[in-house]
């Protein structure tokens, strides 16, 4: 550990005199020109002389820019290059994919120091992995850490009350946008929860961490909005290839759950972004998930059934977790007890686990290494299965922060050892090997919950290095998305956005659709007529072909109607007297500047009109724009055909 922490150090002094060297190098492209000029210049040249002169007094005049507005964006050249041509943003990504790995090794190194501290463990004692731990440390540490996150929960809240997006979130809503300053938050809550023992992985902290640099990366680029999407999935593939020492995982992790395709443009950033995380993992020395497994040369096809029925069964299970969660959120909402003493009671819960066995503290990724050899009975990898799943609903639903990532590994290797053991119980000529079982779990549960198919295939074929496993590990994973799809239709983090009341069900972009709002397509300039008008007067005033259709007034300018032109004419023709009144049409229906082109689209579809009156507000109703159909289909096509192309690479 103390190498791992001086290569931290090492790599941290690398980085700094990378930026020395970068801001060095910027000074000098805008010096050193002026230099050779002064250079090559006559002595003597007075004209010359007062031209630097003033320029030196202009400068002493001009006010110095704040640090942060200086380095807020890159030069220009860099920038223009980034634009211009995608070999710069696979270096960009390269360098981003060096950053996301050597924070991943600092988050490690701290929960691990933490967990060594609090609970008094021996240097490199995994805490879930512990024999057994102080009953008064296991009760104190998690509860006071949660009292602990409560408070600053509060403080937050009246001093500070930003919303952190995280990396799936901000691909599909904000177009890659997250705050590093929000996210810094998030994960020193995550560092927090975990260090205390909650029963969460540090994850979502290593992804939030990888995408808020990626996002303030493409910032200081001015990227464009696909690219900067494309950067956040390299910042969160960075982040899970180090987390797991698995490349491809965190290449896959990205396409399935945080750009939401796969295309051979986006390819070589996600890729080279993930190589470097774990190259930078490597030279560190932090420890990587090597379960040191022992893969039968071949998965028989008789052992395809079973393994299939296992898949649904833990698809079953992940689904129970997350509405546990839920249900947990649930009843300490009615309970009535203050949001900031929530985790307190969450972690007093998880601590009276704890006396019962220390794997339910923490992520599970020690207890993962044990379980998964451990000659445990059926009885106790069943109570372990409910201890565990009961700890994490406990600690997430009652304000704890983390994921869920690495508990569906341990709890789906747990699963996987129950059912070969009854299976070798029922029929020993049809029981498929318990590591063989155990794998699929572990993979099965966690596309359960995380979901990305892709994903696990590629964790369990870079732990396994075993290709039969794979294959199997890969019909099982489509099996348990399929079976959630079915039965649940959301993983954890589509379900809690939807609780949230989002309607996100992957990270593919439709922010767009969002921003392209009525106010943003509407025509501001309005012809409008009074209601009351006759239709003599109206005819005399706005000949045929003068224009097309009109907007009527009624009392304090609110709106009335829309009126045709060619139709009041004809109408004229009858009863001249007659008002405006009589012809007027949609005038209950309008649209809002806030309305976004779907809920625009689908009123034009409904009321069957070709334009519609934009209004300020239902309550004052007063006119400041037309929108026809025609322009907002044709907008709508033109965004769609601009995203298919995003997702296609072309």
């Amino acid at each position: 550990m103390i190498g791992a922490t001086d290569g931290v150090i090492n790599v941290a002094r690398f980085f700094l005199g990378l930026v020395g060297v970068a801001g060095g190098l910027r000074g000098s492209i805008f010096i050193l020109p002026a230099r050779s000029m002064r250079f090559m210049a006559p002595t003597g040249n007075t004209a010359t002389e007062e031209t630097e002169a003033r320029a030196r007094a202009r400068a002493a005049l001009r006010p110095r820019r704040p640090f942060n507005e200086v380095v807020a964006h890159a030069p220009q050249t860099l920038r223009a290059l980034v634009r211009a041509d995608e070999i710069w943003l696979v270096v960009l990504s390269g360098l981003l994919g060096l950053a996301a790995g050597l924070a991943v090794a600092v988050m490690n190194i701290i929960s691990q120091r933490v967990h060594e501290i609090l609970f008094r463990l021996p240097p490199g004692q995994r805490l879930s992995s512990a024999m057994e731990v102080a009953p008064l440390n296991a009760l104190l540490v998690p509860s006071l850490t949660g009292l602990t996150l409560g408070l600053i929960g509060l403080g937050l809240a009246r001093w500070w009350p930003q919303r952190t997006v995280d990396a799936i979130e901000a691909n599909a809503l904000h177009g890659g946008r997250m705050e590093i300053g929000s996210s810094l938050v998030l994960v020193g809550q995550t560092l927090l929860s975990n260090g205390g023992g909650a029963s969460v992985g540090l994850e979502a902290g290593y992804t939030q961490i990888g995408g808020a640099l990626a996002s303030r990366l493409g910032h200081m680029f001015r990227v464009r909005r696909s690219d900067m999407r494309l950067l956040v999935g390299c910042g969160a593939a960075a982040a899970i290839a180090g987390a797991f020492n698995a490349p491809l995982t965190g290449a896959f992790f990205a396409f399935e759950l945080v750009i939401g395709t796969y295309s051979l443009s986006t390819l070589a950033p996600v890729v080279v972004a993930a190589i470097a995380a774990v190259g930078v993992v490597r030279l560190l020395g932090v420890e990587s998930m090597d379960l040191g497994l022992q893969i039968p040369p071949s998965v028989d096809a008789v052992h395809y059934i079973p393994l299939l029925a296992l898949a649904m069964i833990c698809a079953l299970v992940g689904v129970a977790i997350m509405r546990g969660v839920t249900l947990t959120e649930s009843l300490f909402r009615r309970s009535g007890v203050s949001v900031w003493m929530r985790p307190a009671i969450g972690g007093l819960a998880v601590g009276l686990l704890a006396l019962l066995t220390p794997q339910v503290l923490g992520a599970g990724h020690g207890a993962l290494a044990v379980g998964i050899h451990a000659p445990y009975s059926l009885s106790l990898i069943a109570m372990l299965i409910l201890l565990k799943s009961m700890a994490s609903a406990i600690s997430l639903g009652s304000g704890f922060r983390g994921g869920l990532f690495f508990a569906s590994l341990f709890l789906g290797v747990l699963v996987g050892k129950l059912f070969a053991g009854i299976m070798a119980i029922v029929s020993v000529a049809h029981a498929a090997p318990e590591v063989v079982c155990a794998v699929v779990g572990m993979s099965a549960l966690a596309v359960a919950i995380i979901g990305g198919p892709l994903t696990m295939s590629f964790l369990a074929l870079e732990m396994t290095g075993s290709l039969p496993m794979t294959a199997a590990v890969l019909a099982t994973s489509v099996i348990s998305a399929l079976t959630v799809r079915r039965t649940f239709g959301y993983s954890f983090a589509t379900w809690r956005f939807h609780l949230r009341g989002e309607s996100i069900r992957s990270a593919v972009d439709v922010g767009w659709m969002r921003n392209l709002t009525v106010g943003r397509m509407m025509r501001r300039e309005v012809r409008t007529v009074r209601a009351t008008t006759k239709l003599a007067s109206f005819r005399r005033d706005f000949p045929l072909g003068s224009v097309e259709r009109l907007v009527a007034l009624g009392d304090e300018d609110r709106y009335a109607g829309i009126i045709w032109v060619s139709e009041a004419h004809a109408s004229a023709n009858i009863n001249p007297e007659q008002e405006l009144t009589a012809i007027l049409h949609h005038g209950g229906i309008m649209l809002l500047p806030s309305m976004t082109i779907r809920e625009a689209v689908a009123l034009f579809e409904s009321s069957e009109s070709d334009a519609l009156a934009v209004v300020d507000s239902e309550e004052t109703g007063q006119v400041i724009g037309v929108l026809t159909e025609q322009y907002a289909l044709r907008r709508y096509s033109d965004e769609l055909d601009r995203r298919r192309r995003e997702l296609s690479g072309e």
